[in-house]
């Protein structure tokens, strides 16, 4: 069975940074892509940032040239280098891999981690 591991959460300072990192362990037929939604307390999970098997990034217009999401050393591995974090910015931050398996196309999702930015 596919698992996601999610690790880097904590607290913050506004302004400081913080990177989070995602590894996914079992047999997956495919990735399509991998990345980070967060849910804002009292909002709507929206997705953070995301990166394809070819490499191309897409980041919600409130996090571009602050987050960089990037292929780690494993294979389906990713890390989000968070700067210049804001209070706005606290959630908790969920991995997320699609993939195309034998079954059909999956998702799979990290237990979350929390991430406070609070001075």
């Amino acid at each position: 069975q596919v698992q996601l591991v999610e690790s880097g959460g904590g607290l913050v300072q506004p302004g400081g940074s913080l990177t989070l990192s995602c590894a996914a362990s079992g047999t997956i037929l495919r990735v399509n892509s991998m990345g980070w939604y967060r849910q804002i307390p009292g909002k709507p999970r929206e997705l953070v940032a995301a990166i394809t098997e070819g490499s191309s990034t897409n980041y919600a217009d409130s996090v571009k040239g602050r987050f960089t999401v990037s292929r780690g050393n494993a294979k389906n591995k990713i890390t989000m280098h968070m700067n210049s974090l804001k209070p706005e910015d606290t959630a908790v931050y969920y991995c997320y891999l699609d993939a195309a398996e034998v079954a059909g196309m999956t998702d799979y999702w990290g237990q979350g981690t929390q991430v406070t930015v609070s001075s």
